[in-house]
């Protein structure tokens, strides 16, 4: 066979049918338009099934805080049965009987089977069929796989198609295959290649096919060479020439090589006419009771299949059954149809519909049918298309186009629910990306339940089937699409496709707003603007991460109003817009200093919010106290024009103990939905902007992915098109944006990080040591240099990373060795040197500005030091390290154990590499110290020039003069061609016009996500971002870092412990850490249990496999594991990988003392009365649809009483396990996590990225369980606190200690960060207050926190009057948290200080209350 590159959509999108089904129309046809409107409604409301079961909504929140799991058989996502697809004849009157077994993929093929089998039961007289199928997922079920097992066993033919999900693969042919030689025919169409293998049509076989004497190879290698075809394209190719190719074949074999091609022919068509023939023809010709009854009869002549175009327009009603060209489709559509529908095709939108063909083939299309007649009820016009192949680019040019070349659509709608191009194996998503930006309108791709019934999904708290995440959301993303909206369900008895009337009005409400955004006059548009307070009530209006809003709102209005947009009279400064919305940039929101823009009245509230009568359950009735004057519902915010600039609400429980502690978050209280209310039904808002990382509205409760009516996202968001603002170095909560709140997300650029520097005492130690350098062997110098290293040590708190810094009162080094004295120096060296070189962004970005030459040259420094084996590029500190024979991780090594002449070596070339890339951008650089045009050195004759007389390039000269005269330029010139690339990237500018595309109605071009010092192809900003593919991670590359950081990580604690390994590790696993890195803390966890992930024939990691113990070398670590919610949101198959493998190794049979995952899961099942893989639960994280253990909430808000709430507010919302047995639910197992967690000896948390560190962002202490273990230990031992840290190519691992010294030296003490900050004024106070918080956060949650970083944050923002004064003028109301932050933390005993330092705290709160309170 020419590849095995199979596609999982060939089946869904290719079809041909008969003309004998398609006259079952006739009736239909004659109908008006608008009676099929009705129907159609009709019908889809008769699929609603209103005697269904109500369970009591899992979304609210009551007071006994419900955790019922809701889903049942077992926790699976798929409950249907096989037996409602079983016909047996009821008379087989003395014929044979075939029996036949099935299983596909999706279900439409159900009904069809269903009737041909009837039908020859009914009608031959040649044989009877007896026929079973199953769905793939069904196979899961342990009954239903017992039962799958007997029928292939009895049977005859065996047909699989779309076997695509590995262990179910695996599962089809662990029973196939033993039985292949007694079937008498197996049939296999797209499919894995190890599930393709099994084929057999007498002597024919895939085997067979590859051969390569095989004509029928030929022709399909020749097809790939010619065009790219995959095996599934090369087959369709093949059935059109079929005739010609069967000439040339040998007579006997040329019968059952046609036989599979017609086979195939026959499934693609789909009707019952057409399984009905491949049943016949294959019965009479391959089964042998059959062929014996039927000797001396002549066979049965069976239909040749007629087949559709490959390509097609099709409308329901039309009289045509297809329109291969859009010309004759409109010469019927705008002349016949639209006149009777009230459709005007002159002004009307239009709406370009993608449609799977098997769908079509197989008369399975009444969710088609629905949401064309409700988009057409609203005064659209639509253009159905669908595709032969797997590739829906050719479709989209050739009917989305007018005659000149002009696109026709408005907006495209793929009911498909796949990628663009290739479906969900092999897809082209840059081919489909500019296909889709050519046409270059919004591209909504919606999504049919495939292996979940309605009512399961409207059951299930997780929502969307992982495995449709992967393939239908996750993809389609990646091509660029927006709003992954349930549209349709299966049937559960028939397995018919049903459109759920609901979610097709929304999908055809949102369609329609975003093709108004494509036609609706700039002047006219309405523009809602929301910024964000968190945490409320404390100076903090328009948070959002490293940006500045205020500034940024001032470049878009100016943006808005150049584009024809109605601004009013927006002012054009930042304070003049802040004191807009704010009145008073003091403002609490509680206040009535916030600009009040409108008070909604309860009677006004409770008639435009259908859903709020639910939110009495947990906040009572209307107004209540949030967002409210007592008698009214207040929207907060200010109208400029046609643009509202408002303030989005807060949850409004983050001061609640009680709420806090809920295992499932609380619904959005009242003034959250009259807020959204008032955008969509008062202001009228024709798109919403979500301006910045991020707001409350996506992490509503609600489903994971695929939201119903009830879920809250979707009823806040409703029909508003939403545009979102994303940090591009987010790309797991701006994902949650996409798929909860139907945002479109604009990606925009973190500051540029620089290098942390050097400041008082820690500047001083450095020109000591550089002092030492040239004095160390000078007795009488060198020794007294060192005492005064020493001495500034200690002032600088250093001993606390120094484990053997000298005792200050009784060292003198004159009675030292050199080599000692080497030592110390190279330690302190190796330690200011970590602190000097620590990355960190300085200010906030302002939208729609490039950074300057200066910054660029910071993120370009970065990107240089890593390898990129996968692109053969080697990092400059390799390069320069070689041409001093040395390897660069011998230098990291040396440099980390603090070997003086290595922290020298090492920071040297540092150097050299900052002047390498200053020589690079410096050529580019204009007067201004920007760069507007990156200038490609070879371009310059100049340097052609100088490459002929042979004088070395700027960079290698840079290099050379640092010292480094062997470097090797033709080594270095790999990673400069890359970073003039990414300069390119780094300076481009697309902020604006993204934001503007969006609200423009245009296609915005995607792009990744992640740290663009990693993954530079998330630069430029300004487009859509998205995630990763699931199943691609972990990479082969994260893999190797990650076994790198756990021997590491092992290592160190086996020297901490005398060489005795950890029995057992917490881990914290985030969403956003692990699209950054491919996945490297999910393939740590694997490795400390000793798994490997496993890629399968398509590339893709679906499998693990156990390492034996004689190569690991080591002892399987027990792990447990807390996923964010957002790793549970967009990694639920790695939950379910990792779940799988840490089974496997309690399951293996090993010593005890080799495997204590084995040993704890056998204690745990006798301690619980579980069994033993119950008992080896090791993935937690929230319930559904919650998020966080709300420990960072309360801390933020000062709402807890004291650290065992923070306590059980983790072991309450975060355990809930996953298990991969029962994969349909998380379900809150706390007894299993306790027991697991008082078994840890060690918490471990990653950092990847130098722009989000551990004080940065509450998440790392709010999910850190060191205290909590410490709580549940029988001996109430702390366990040790790590963190590895890969945020640079030296990898290392550190205490929790020492990492939050490292970051509190680096941000929140260092003049240069807090310097930066204080730049952008009012935003940048809060954001020196936020990091001093979450450090306190730190001591609550694991009291690693030094007295002296309290002690110097005191003397650096309190003693100083200058600092004082400057803080309390900017941002009163941040600075008045900051002071509470110092009393809260010497009050719960994190921090001891003098009497006269907490007066002065004291004197200072009272003084800055009376100046907010204007006394």
């Amino acid at each position: 066979m020419a590849s095995f590159k199979l596609a999982a959509a060939a089946l869904l999108s290719l079809g041909a049918t008969s003309a004998l089904s398609w006259q079952t129309r006739t009736s239909f046809i004659t109908s008006t338009p608008r009676q099929i409107q009705k129907s159609a409604i009709q019908t889809a409301s008769l699929y609603q099934n209103p005697h269904a079961p109500q369970k009591r909504s899992s979304l609210s929140m009551v007071v006994t805080d419900p955790t019922a799991p809701v889903i049942g058989k077992g926790g699976m996502f798929t409950a249907s049965n096989a037996e409602n697809r079983r016909v047996v004849p009821e008379d087989a009157r003395g014929r044979p009987t075939m029996k036949i077994v099935y299983v596909v993929l999706e279900s439409q093929y159900q009904s069809s089977m269903t009737a041909a089998a009837k039908r020859i039961n009914a009608g031959s007289d040649n044989m009877a069929v007896e026929c079973v199928g199953y769905l793939l997922e069904e196979l899961r079920n342990e009954d239903a796989f017992e039962q799958f097992k007997k029928d292939v066993s009895e049977a005859n033919i065996f047909i699989g198609s779309l076997i695509f999900v590995q262990e179910l693969a695996e599962k089809v042919t662990e029973v196939v295959q033993p039985l292949r030689d007694q079937l008498d025919a197996v049939l296999i169409f797209p499919s894995m290649p190890e599930v393709m293998r099994l084929n057999k049509v007498g002597s024919f076989t895939m085997k067979n096919l590859g051969q390569s004497k095989s004509v029928v190879a030929d022709f399909m290698k020749k097809k790939k060479q010619e065009d790219g075809s995959s095996f599934e394209e090369g087959m369709l190719k093949l059935l059109r020439t079929l005739p010609k190719v069967l000439k040339f074949l040998p007579s006997d074999k040329a019968a059952d090589a046609r036989t599979f091609m017609m086979s195939f022919q026959y499934w693609l068509g789909g009707s019952p006419q057409n399984l009905e023939s491949l049943l016949l023809m294959v019965g009479q010709d391959y089964v042998a009771p059959i062929k014996e009854s039927m000797k001396g009869k002549e066979k049965v002549a069976v239909e040749e299949p007629v087949l559709l175009p490959d390509k097609a327009i099709w409308h329901p009603v039309a009289p045509d059954i297809v329109f291969e060209t859009n010309e004759k489709y409109f010469e019927w559509y705008n002349k016949e149809f639209c006149p009777d529908a009230g459709i005007d095709p002159a002004t009307a939108p239009t709406v370009g519909i993608i449609l799977q063909k098997s769908h079509i083939n197989t008369k399975d299309d009444t969710h088609y049918v629905s949401l064309i007649a409700e988009l057409e009820s609203r005064g659209a016009r639509v253009v159905p298309i669908y595709s032969g192949g797997l590739d829906f680019s050719g479709p989209v040019e050739d009917y989305f186009y007018n005659s000149m070349g002009k696109p026709i659509v408005d907006t495209v709608i793929n009911l498909t629910g796949f990628a663009l191009v290739g479906g969900p194996a092999s897809q082209d998503h840059k081919k489909a990306a500019a296909v889709l930006k050519k046409l270059n309108v919004p591209y909504m791709c919606a999504v049919p339940l495939v292996f979940q019934s309605f009512e399961e999904w409207q059951a299930s708290e997780l929502g969307l089937h992982p495995i449709q995440v992967a393939l239908q959301v996750s993809l389609p993303e990646i091509d660029g699409a927006i709003e992954p909206i349930i549209y349709a369900g299966r049937e559960g008895a028939t397995g018919r496709s049903v459109p759920l009337a609901d979610r097709v009005n929304l999908l055809a409400d949102r369609a329609m707003k975003w093709a108004n955004l494509r036609t609706k006059k700039s002047a006219d548009k309405k523009i809602a603007i929301t910024i964000f307070s968190f945490p409320p009530d404390k100076g903090n209006v328009g948070t959002a991460a490293y940006l500045d809003v205020f500034d940024s709102i001032k470049a878009v209005l100016k943006q808005l109003k150049a584009e024809g947009y109605d601004v009013g009279d927006a002012p054009d400064s930042k304070e003049a817009i802040m004191e807009a919305v704010l009145n008073d940039p003091e403002a609490r929101i509680s206040s009535p200093e916030l600009n009040v823009a409108y008070r909604m009245s309860t009677n006004e509230y409770y008639e435009l919010t259908p859903y709020a009568k639910d939110l009495e359950e947990n906040w009572g009735p209307a107004p209540g106290n949030l967002n409210s004057d007592g008698q009214n519902l207040v929207i907060y915010g200010k109208q400029f024009g046609n643009v509202f600039i408002g303030v989005q609400p807060s949850f409004g429980y983050e001061g609640d103990p009680m709420r806090l502690l809920f295992a499932k978050s609380a619904s959005p209280h009242h003034g959250f939905a009259a807020y959204y209310t008032y955008l969509e039904k008062v202001f009228q808002a024709d798109a919403v902007l979500h301006f910045g990382t991020h707001g409350s509205l996506e992490f509503m409760p609600g489903k994971q992915v695929g939201m119903s009516g009830t879920c809250y996202p979707d009823r806040l968001i409703n029909s508003l098109p939403s545009a979102y603002l994303y940090a591009a170095n987010n790309p797991s909560e701006a994902t949650i944006a996409k798929r909860r709140s139907y945002s479109a997300t604009v990606s925009y650029l973190t500051p540029p990080a620089e290098n942390a520097g050097l400041y008082k005492g820690l500047k001083e130690l450095k020109e000591l040591i550089s002092s030492y350098q040239g004095l160390r062997e000078n007795e009488g110098r060198g020794p007294a240099i060192i005492n005064s290293i020493v001495s500034t040590a200690w002032t600088c708190n250093l001993d606390k990373d120094i484990d053997d810094l000298p005792d200050l009162e009784t060292y003198d080094a004159k009675n030292d060795t050199l080599e000692r004295r080497d030592e110390i120096a190279g330690k302190v060296y190796s330690q200011i040197m970590q602190i000097e070189s620590r990355l960190l962004p300085c200010g906030l970005h302002t939208v729609g500005v490039p950074p300057t030459a200066e910054e660029a040259i910071a993120t370009l420094v970065n990107i240089a030091q890593l390898d990129r084996p996968e692109d053969k590029i080697e990092g400059i500190p390799r390069v320069i390290a070689a041409s001093v024979g040395r390897d660069i991780n011998d230098v990291y090594r040396g440099n980390n154990n603090g070997v003086l002449a290595d922290v020298e070596l090492n920071e040297k070339i540092t150097m050299a590499s900052r002047a390498a890339v200053r020589a690079l951008v410096n050529q580019s650089t204009d007067a201004n110290g920007r760069v507007k045009e990156v200038k490609n050195f070879f371009d310059e004759v100049g340097g052609i020039f100088g490459s002929l007389i042979g004088a070395k390039k700027p960079w290698t000269q840079s290099i050379i003069d640092a010292g480094f005269p062997n470097v090797s330029e033709e080594r270095l010139s790999p990673v400069f061609a890359y970073l003039e690339f990414c300069l390119k990237q780094v300076v481009a500018n697309n902020e604006l016009p993204g934001i503007m595309e969006l609200l423009n109605g245009q296609f915005l071009m995607p792009a990744p996500g992640g740290d663009p010092i990693r993954n530079p192809d998330v630069l430029p900003t300004g487009r859509n971002m998205h995630a990763l593919d699931p199943s691609a991670i972990p990479t082969t590359a994260a893999v190797e870092v990650a076994e790198d950081v756990v021997r590491k990580l092992l290592e160190k604690l086996a020297d901490d412990n005398d060489g005795a390994y950890p029995e057992s590790i917490a881990f914290t696993l985030w969403g956003t850490d692990n699209i950054k890195t491919y996945g490297e803390s999910l393939a740590q966890v694997l490795a400390l249990v000793g798994v490997r992930p496993v890629a399968d024939s398509l590339g893709r990691v679906n499998k693990v496999e156990l390492i034996p113990l004689e190569e690991l070398g080591r002892p399987r670590i027990d792990v447990v594991v807390s996923c964010s919610g957002v790793f549970r949101d967009l990694f639920i198959n790695q939950m379910n990988l990792m779940d799988r493998g840490i089974k496997m190794a309690a399951e293996a049979d090993e010593p005890l003392d080799q495997n204590f995952v084995r040993k704890h899961a056998l204690e745990q099942a006798e301690e619980l009365g579980v069994s033993l893989r119950e008992a080896a639960c090791r993935v937690f994280s929230n319930s559904a649809g919650s998020y966080s253990a709300n420990v960072g909430l309360a801390i933020e808000n000062g709402g807890w009483e004291d650290e065992t709430q923070l306590q059980d507010q983790f072991l309450t919302r975060k355990g809930f396990a996953f298990n991969a047995d029962k994969p349909g639910m998380m379900e809150q197992q706390a007894d299993l996590f306790k027991s697991a967690l008082k078994k840890v000896d060690v918490t471990f948390q990653n950092l990847d990225s130098s722009e989000i560190s551990i004080t940065d962002v509450s998440h790392y202490y709010d999910s850190d369980p060191t205290k909590v273990v410490q709580g549940l230990r029988d001996d109430k031992k702390k366990p040790m606190s790590l963190m590895a840290d890969t945020t640079t190519a030296n990898a290392q691992v550190r205490t929790l200690a020492e990492t939050v010294r490292l970051d509190a030296r680096t941000k929140l003490l260092n003049p240069k960060f807090y310097e930066g900050m204080l730049s952008t004024g009012y935003e940048g106070v809060r954001e020196i207050q936020k990091r001093l918080r979450n450090t306190m956060g730190w001591s609550a949650t694991a009291g690693e926190v030094d007295n002296f970083v309290f002690e110097d944050a005191n003397d650096v923002f309190i003693n100083d009057p200058e600092m004082q004064q400057r803080l309390l003028n900017t941002n009163p109301n941040a600075f008045r948290d900051m002071v509470t932050t110092f009393l809260e933390a010497n009050g719960r005993g994190y921090w001891e200080t003098s009497e006269e330092n907490i007066e002065r705290l004291q004197e200072l709160y009272a003084e800055v209350e009376d100046r907010i309170e204007g006394v």
